[in-house]
């Protein structure tokens, strides 16, 4: 069971190191269980890198039947005690800061027994590798035939800013006028298509979309954002809209996770509870 184990977590990892701080052993000790393992089964199971490991063809298929395998049995041991484990939600900075981590209150209400994991990250999931259960990614369709998808929003995009920004001035703002105004950009680079244009424009960049919101707030410029995740800020008035920003992306939110034959209810629950919380914006 241990050499099982060492290699279900190098496999997820695909370095050593890696798995050995997961399973609380040395890395030699993880070497050392995946010879065995490779000894008994009479196969390579890893090709050796200069950084991290690669499984082979063999370790690729033997790798997917015991993280089945053991996904079964964590389901197996959850409902035998009563239900409890964890779950791995992986969604965008943006998503987490403007709408998840208000909402987990909820959440952890209705399943108060069940630790919630969540990674922050805009990076493509892989569901076994990451160890995610349920993903919200920013995407568009066609989506890989083992997956399951379902989307939450599309994104209406608007400008935005805080209401003393505008106080002397009317609510809405023109492509003329707001040339004028501070302008706040995000990795997106939204005002250029706003613009229709190529060239740098001026004004503070944020790598986050959360961050450029944060500025409008502070009354910093105006931000294009998808009005899903500011939509409290402006039913509050800490922020108004300042018009219609067009269509900046043809990708929306979606929830996403590994389709099964399997029953998981504690995973259909949350799947569920993402829908119920967050499809209305």
């Amino acid at each position: 069971m241990n050499a099982l184990r060492a290699f279900a977590a190098a496999g997820s990892r695909l370095n050593f190191r890696a798995a050995s701080d997961d399973l609380g052993v040395s890395q030699g000790a993880v070497a050392q269980q995946i010879r065995l393992l490779e000894d008994h089964l009479g196969q390579t199971l890893f090709t050796r890198l200069p950084r991290g490991v690669a499984l082979t063809s063999a370790g690729a298929v033997y790798h997917a039947e015991v993280k089945r395998a053991f996904d079964i049995l964590a389901d197996a041991t959850g409902q035998v005690s009563g239900g409890s484990g964890s779950l791995t939600i992986s969604v965008t900075p943006t998503f987490a800061t403007r709408l998840l981590i208000q909402s987990l209150p909820s959440l952890n209400a209705i399943l108060p027994e069940v630790n919630i994991r969540t990674i922050a990250t805009v990076a493509v999931t892989d569901f076994d590798r990451d160890q995610v259960d349920i993903a919200v990614r920013e995407i568009r369709p066609p989506f890989p035939a083992e997956q399951e998808a379902q989307l939450l929003f599309r994104q209406d995009f608007i400008l935005v800013c805080s209401p003393h920004l505008l106080k002397d001035g009317p609510c809405t703002v023109t492509p003329d006028s707001v040339r004028s105004m501070p302008l706040l950009h995000d990795a997106y680079g939204h005002w250029q298509v706003y613009f229709g244009t190529g060239d740098r424009l001026p004004g503070p960049i944020f790598n986050q979309v959360s961050l450029a919101i944060d500025a409008a707030l502070a009354g910093q410029g105006v931000a294009i954002v998808s009005r899903a995740f500011v939509q409290d800020d402006l039913t509050a008035g800490r922020l108004i809209n300042a018009g219609p920003a067009g269509g900046m992306s043809d990708r929306n939110y979606y929830l996403v996770r590994k389709k099964s034959q399997r029953p998981r209810p504690m995973l259909d629950t949350v799947w569920s509870w993402c829908l119920d919380t967050f499809s209305e914006h």
